[in-house]
């Protein structure tokens, strides 16, 4: 490249960049224009006048409908048309989920079921929500996207919320309309008031406005964590320390000197998190571990919608709790007698581990690109993979079907085919075993492993059976686990390796041969035809070379046809079937080839890699190749890197290990 030209290049990428930066700018400000344009104030009066006749059943949802509202958005926002990308999916609730949550639709399907059942007024309303499941199953996350989507749908004109301005609540301006006045309300809008006004806004009503309830300033809200509007979170921390003030707030002496009474509304700190939440969702972290007054407090709060604070009356408060925590928590609890009452007022949702491989590794593949760390490194194609049938051996309850191992139900939960099953046994089998994803390796415990392997030894690539060791030293140093666990895991990473692994490299190994060998596959398919076609005329054939005659070698075709299983009995009827299809190729001006005959198609393939043994074995054994077999490996390793996701290392190490596998056969 010139001078000249290196200016130009350069020039055109800085001008590329100042466009970029242009477009981000103009992004930002119209995000910022758009985000000024929704905040709307005025009264209580302007509000009933511009706002509320525009769609009157919005402004009375209560929390539940407000969730399952968003989580239609979310569906009908992602799929316009009720349609996933591939044309084929139908579009549900779930779209708020996707590509973060992998291998737990059921409970997903399940929560949604309670928000949507919930949302039409039934009792299960009444109910908290607990999800309950082992560590790093995803029931955080199915939390922190919930109240991620929440404070996105408050940004739209769908999700408008107006509260009264001030109110530590956030409570609906609708409650200011005395129960006098809210039937001719239902009938002139054709939709009920629930709520009731709040100490607070009480008080503000009757000092600041002399009860003139339309002059009570009114805004629009948007729902916050950071902000503590419509989203609240609350994590337990010693129970024996814990103040229920954190839940409901307590007397602030500050604004007690400044108004002179401790009973004033507004000398009380409404700092709880159970006024955070008012309108949206409380998180109850690990719930289990608080005081039983807590638990008391919350279902309370979930069944009667309303809490008790002492000098002030029954406080109305609307918002849904969903609550998590782990087995152990739960299975102490439930030996408790005294929490049956508890239990009958909660929803339980099981979050097990996903017992799909592919979904497993769905998750790790998402860990991993979000970790700086991982970035710079290749992984060969099965690492993830690998790893993840490995978690799911763990979390596998032993089937005691006769003919079902654990490498079998690992298949058919895959939705792979196995011999003496099919798709409509899965359910049966996974009914027999309600209790298997509830234990067993978390992903943590592997992208732990991983990051291991990869910091300890500083490498820019991971292979197959670099991963493998990673876990074991992971099992082998773990302090919480046991001699007998540790062992039975150990035993699950060699049926991991021997039972996938070793499949799946030879299938790679065994492609790239064939590919790189795409001139010998046709000679051989046509010198099998030529061999057909004198067999089935009981003819000799002309050697090209010496020109002597000699009959078709059966030993060929039979080497050739025992690949894919063809007997003795049936050889006849399948070279038939070839030349009738290569005629029909002919006839038409057609080569005929291996995409003709899926089936001879994998006959030659398969013929060709055993031939290709040998090529291996030479490579490996000899220290210096020689020069023909050489070429041919480095066509099969480039194959492998381009083609199959594999680095000149990690290709190096599949083709020693397929190898290594053959010698043993």
């Amino acid at each position: 490249m010139t001078i000249s030209e290196s200016l130009a290049a350069h020039r055109e990428m800085n001008s590329l960049k100042d466009s970029s930066r242009l477009s981000f700018f103009d992004d930002l400000t119209a995000f910022a224009t758009e985000h000024h344009a929704q905040h709307w104030r005025g009264t209580f009066a302007d509000f009933l006048q511009d706002i509320l006749p525009k769609d009157p059943a919005k402004f009375t949802r209560s929390s539940h409908q407000f969730i399952y509202d968003t989580l239609c958005w979310y569906r009908d926002a992602r799929f316009p048309s009720g349609f996933s990308g591939s044309g084929q999916t139908a579009a549900t609730e779930k779209a708020l989920f996707e590509g973060e949550l992998f291998g737990i639709d059921a409970a997903l399907e399940r929560v949604i079921d309670y928000f949507k059942a919930a949302a039409a007024g039934s009792d299960v309303g009444r109910r908290l929500l607990l999800l309950l499941g082992p560590p790093s199953g995803g029931k955080s996350t199915l939390v922190i996207l919930l109240k991620r989507g929440l404070e996105e749908y408050s940004h739209t004109d769908d999700g408008a919320l107006y509260a009264l301005q001030g109110s530590p609540l956030h409570e609906s301006p609708l409650n200011l309309i005395p129960a006098s006045l809210r039937p001719r309300f239902r009938a002139t809008y054709g939709v009920d008031i629930n709520g009731e006004l709040s100490p607070y806004a009480r008080a503000r009503l009757d000092d600041e406005f002399q009860g003139d309830f339309m002059r009570f300033p009114v805004e629009r809200v948007f729902l916050s964590e950071a902000a503590r509007v419509g989203v609240g979170t609350y994590a337990p921390h010693d129970p024996t320390t814990a103040d229920i003030a954190d839940l409901v707030g307590s007397v602030d002496l500050s604004k007690v000197a400044e108004i002179g009474d401790e009973g004033d509304p507004r000398a009380w700190s409404w700092s709880g998190a159970v006024y955070a939440a008012s309108r949206g969702v409380l998180e109850m972290i690990e719930i289990l571990k608080v005081k039983r007054e807590f638990l008391y407090l919350l279902l309370t709060l979930t069944q009667e919608k309303n809490v008790k604070v002492s000098r002030f009356p029954l406080i109305h408060l609307d918002e849904t709790i969903l609550a998590h925590t782990n087995l152990a928590e739960f299975n102490k609890f439930l030996q408790e007698k005294e929490n049956e009452a508890l239990l009958d007022r909660m929803v339980i949702i099981k979050v097990p581990y996903t017992l799909s491989f592919q979904d497993e590794a769905r998750i790790y593949r998402k860990l991993v690109s979000s970790a700086p760390a991982f970035r710079k490194v290749h992984f060969d194609p099965h690492v993830l993979d690998l790893a993840a049938v490995f978690s799911i051996l763990t979390r596998l309850q032993k089937p005691q079907r006769e003919g079902l191992d654990l490498t079998k139900k690992l298949k058919l939960y895959a939705a792979e085919d196995v011999e003496g099953f099919t798709a409509a046994d899965v359910p049966r089998i996974r009914a027999e075993s309600t209790d298997e994803g509830l234990t067993g390796v978390s992903p943590r415990f592997v992208i732990n492993a991983i990051s291991n392997a990869i910091t300890r030894n500083n490498v820019a690539s991971l292979t197959s059976m670099d991963m493998l060791l990673a876990l074991k030293d992971g099992i082998e140093t773990d302090a919480r686990m046991d001699a007998g666990r540790k062992k039975q895991w150990i035993e699950f990473l060699v049926l991991a390796r021997k039972d996938f692994y070793n499949r799946w490299v030879k299938e790679d190994v065994h492609r790239a041969l064939f590919a790189s060998f795409q001139t010998e596959a046709q000679e051989l398919l046509e010198k099998y035809l030529d061999e057909v076609e004198a067999s089935l005329d009981k003819r000799e054939i002309e050697d090209p070379i010496t020109g002597d005659s000699r009959p078709p070698d059966e030993r060929f075709l039979r080497s050739v046809e025992e690949k894919i299983k063809i007997s003795e009995s049936g050889k006849m009827s399948f070279r038939q079937e070839v030349v009738r299809k290569a005629m029909v190729a002919f006839k038409t001006g057609e080569k005929f080839t291996l995409d003709n005959h899926s089936r001879l198609h994998e006959a030659i393939e398969q013929y060709l890699f055993e031939e290709r043994r040998d090529v291996l074995r030479l490579v490996t054994s000899r220290s210096r190749p020689d020069e023909d077999a050489e070429q041919k490996i480095t066509a099969v390793q480039d194959r492998l890197i381009q083609e199959y996701g594999y680095d000149e290392h990690g290709a190096n190490e599949a083709l020693n290990y397929v190898t290594t596998l053959l010698s043993q056969e």
